[in-house]
Order: structure tokens, then C-alpha cells, then sequence
């Protein structure tokens, strides 16, 4: 069994590094002549370096010694590349020539230490940057500053600060817990983040059905005074603009049902239907109104967004979010489900993510679990009829009259399904 496995161990470390030998030496073939790496090298160097770990597996003497060894000859290397004029003043890939080989090195242990899938994993993953580095250098140029630093406010979300929250109740207000709060923030920040790069680095400028069902991801209402401002452009086809907006209406149900689903099964299972049937209804208007669109007509580019990931955000629905908690269960408990229905309504003129989220923590089964479906079926519809008023507000009645009369139909969907 022992002498299977050693085996095993060895052909993948020799097909793994002939392999990574094979794309090294293909890819730098035109590009630099003289090198140290390739088809012959990895393998060698790979195997140097598991028989070395073999050798001495507890103290690492040999292997550190060889490493040395081999570092120090990549260093003479680079040092006389650093030193070599080409004729286009440019060095073609001196450092990392030297990393790779070092990477064909650590093959032997990592192949005969770790998991199988670790040692393909990082020969495919080192094969792969390989392969893509102009692009990648061109994508880091075209990158801007900031989008850097809001990567870094991301990983700060979920990484630092969602695991540092207790996950225990500490106010009398409020059953939600810290933890639970910001894992909210989180998974709202994620879907919209998701979004805005879909929308900035793969689909942008594809036209405005592609920024409407993007941006609706994240806010259909921002989607909708942006589509609504945009139609008063000259280019701009109203019939295209008003397609665009319900449909940024549509992916606001898809993303309740996806929020709901994500924290409480048997409010989904409540909501399912009902917001499944208001989510076909719109799509299929929004696709009506789109083919009545000249078909001769180019496509309008769509229209750009801000990234809408930021600390200050973050914090600011937490807030929003603690705040409506405690009103809705403050109401809900004086007032019973009419009060909560109130201030749904009210809720649904601003921003609904954070009452939808507040009413799926506080949901329990029985009774209150149709009271909150319904409370969440008003928010929406009433978010509806804010967002018809803002397509009035920017666009007029004339270029959104279609869209309009579209969105106080589905609030009035909206209620009726609620309560009936």
C-alpha cells in the first residue's frame, strides 16, 4: 500500500512538472532564447527537490540547502538580465522566470506532502498567470485606484469586522444580534458588488437592458431615476427606456426572494409563488415593450454606475436596519399586523432592503409568517409607486406614461396579492 502510494506520488510529481515545463517553454519560446527553466529543467528541479525532502523529511537540512543553492544561481541570473540592454529597452519577464523555477523546486514536496489537488491546483493556477500575463498587466493598468481600495473595504466587511460581532442578543429592543446584522450588510454589499463589476469590466456599455437587469440587482429605484434622467438624451428611444425600467423592476423581486431565501426557508417557501408571479408578469411586459421597440433603432449604450460598495454605506444600512427592527417590532407589538403593514408602506419610499431583512430575522412560524410575507409584499409595492413618481419626476408623462401606468399596476398587484 505504501509503495502504491509513492508511486502515485512520483508520476503525478513528474507529470505535474513536465507539464509546467511544456506551457514555461512555449510561452517564453519567442521571447527570451536564453533561459534557465523548461521541458527538461522542471521535471529535473522537481524531482531534486522531493528526493531532498525524502532524504531528510524532519529537519529540512538538504532541502534548505538545495533551495539555497538554486536561489542564489537565480539571482546571478537576474542580476546579469538587470544588467543586459535590450534593444527595446524592456526586459521581458526576469523575475518572475526566476519565481517559476523556484515554484518547480517547491513542486516535490507540495506533491509528495500535500493533497493531489493541492499540487494540480498550483501547477494549473501558476500555468494560467502564465498564460494570461499581458492581460493581466493591461487589466492592472485599465484598473483605477479606487477600485483597489474598495476591494480592500470588502475584504474589511467580511473578513474582519463579520467574524469580530457576537452573535448573541444585546439590546431588549431587538432580538437581531450584532453578528447577524452585519452578515446582512454583507450579503446586501455582496450581490451589489457582484453586480457593479458585471456591469463595469464584463457588460459594459452593452446596451440599457443589460444595465437595467445588472443595476436592478442592486437598486432598482437608483436604476430607475438614472434610466428616467437618461431619456431626456436625444438619442435616446423611450420605448427601449421604458422597457429598461420595469425591468430593473423585475430583478427587484428576484432579489427579495434571493435575500429572504438566504435567512428563512419558510418565508421563501410563503413568498415564493407570489413573488415568482410578479416576477414573470414584469419580465414579460419589460420584453413586450422592448420588441415594440424600432427594430431598426440601434441599441442605446447603457449608462455607467457608481461602485456602490463603501464603509460609509455599510454602516449606514446597519444602521437603517437596527433602526427599522426595533420600530417594526416596537409597532408590531402595540399595534399588531395593521401597525406593521403602516410602516411598510411608509418603509417602501426608501430603501426596502434593510425592513425585508429586519422582518426575516424577526419572522416565526404560524401566523406571523403570512403577516411578514405580506408586510414585505406592501414594501415592495410601495417602492413601486415611488419609482413611478420618479419616472414622472425626471422623464415626464410623456416619455415614461407607459412605464408609470406599468409600475401602479404592479403595486396594486403588489397589495392585492398581499392580502388576498
Amino acid at each position: 500500500m505504501f509503495a502504491n502510494q509513492m508511486l502515485e506520488n512520483w508520476v503525478l510529481l513528474l507529470g505535474l512538472s513536465f507539464f509546467f515545463g511544456l506551457a514555461f517553454e512555449d510561452y517564453y519560446a519567442d521571447r527570451l532564447r536564453n533561459r534557465p527553466g523548461g521541458i527538461r529543467t522542471f521535471p529535473l528541479l522537481a524531482s531534486i527537490g522531493g528526493i531532498l525532502y525524502s532524504l531528510d523529511p524532519n529537519h529540512l537540512v538538504l532541502f534548505s540547502i538545495g533551495f539555497l543553492i538554486i536561489g542564489i544561481w537565480l539571482a546571478i541570473y537576474y542580476q546579469a538580465r538587470l544588467q543586459q540592454k535590450e534593444a527595446d529597452g524592456y526586459i521581458p519577464g526576469s523575475l518572475m522566470i526566476g519565481l517559476y523555477n523556484l515554484l518547480a523546486y517547491l513542486l516535490g514536496p507540495i506533491t509528495l506532502l500535500l493533497p493531489h489537488w493541492m499540487a494540480i491546483g498550483v501547477t494549473v493556477f501558476s500555468v494560467a498567470l502564465l498564460g494570461t500575463e499581458e492581460k493581466l498587466h493591461l487589466w492592472a493598468k485599465k484598473t483605477p485606484k479606487n477600485e483597489i481600495l474598495t476591494l480592500t473595504q470588502f475584504l474589511v466587511l467580511t473578513g474582519i469586522i463579520l467574524p469580530l460581532l457576537p452573535d448573541h442578543r444585546v439590546s431588549p429592543f431587538t432580538s437581531i444580534t450584532p453578528y447577524k446584522v452585519w452578515l446582512a450588510v454583507v450579503v446586501v454589499s455582496s450581490l451589489s458588488y457582484f453586480s457593479y463589476l458585471l456591469q463595469r469590466y464584463v457588460w459594459n456599455n452593452r446596451g440599457l437592458m443589460i444595465s437595467a437587469l445588472l443595476g436592478g440587482l442592486y437598486s432598482s429605484t437608483a436604476t430607475t431615476v438614472m434610466l428616467a434622467k437618461r431619456s431626456r438624451e436625444m438619442l435616446a428611444n423611450k420605448f427601449e427606456i421604458q422597457a429598461a425600467m420595469v425591468l430593473a423592476t423585475a430583478l427587484m423581486y428576484f432579489r427579495i426572494l434571493v435575500f429572504v431565501a438566504l435567512f428563512s426557508l419558510p418565508l421563501a417557501m410563503a413568498l415564493f409563488f407570489r413573488l415568482t408571479g410578479l416576477f414573470i408578469l414584469t419580465l414579460s411586459i419589460a420584453m413586450l415593450l422592448y420588441h415594440r421597440n424600432d427594430k431598426l433603432a440601434q441599441s442605446n449604450p447603457g449608462f455607467s454606475v457608481h461602485n456602490p460598495l463603501e464603509l460609509g454605506s455599510a454602516f449606514i444600512f446597519a444602521l437603517l436596519f437596527v433602526i427599522i427592527s426595533v420600530i417594526s417590532t416596537w409597532t408590531k407589538h402595540h399595534f399588531g399586523a395593521i401597525g406593521l403593514y403602516w410602516v411598510a408602506l411608509i418603509v417602501g419610499v426608501t430603501d426596502i432592503d434593510p425592513f425585508v431583512l429586519s422582518i426575516v430575522h424577526n419572522v416565526m412560524s404560524g401566523p406571523n409568517l403570512n403577516i411578514s410575507a405580506a408586510a414585505i409584499l406592501v414594501a415592495a409595492s410601495s417602492n413601486n409607486l415611488l419609482k413611478a413618481t420618479y419616472a414622472f419626476a425626471f422623464a415626464g408623462w410623456k416619455v415614461a406614461m407607459p412605464a408609470i401606468v406599468i409600475l401602479s399596476f404592479l403595486a396594486a398587484c403588489g397589495f392585492l396579492l398581499a392580502f388576498y
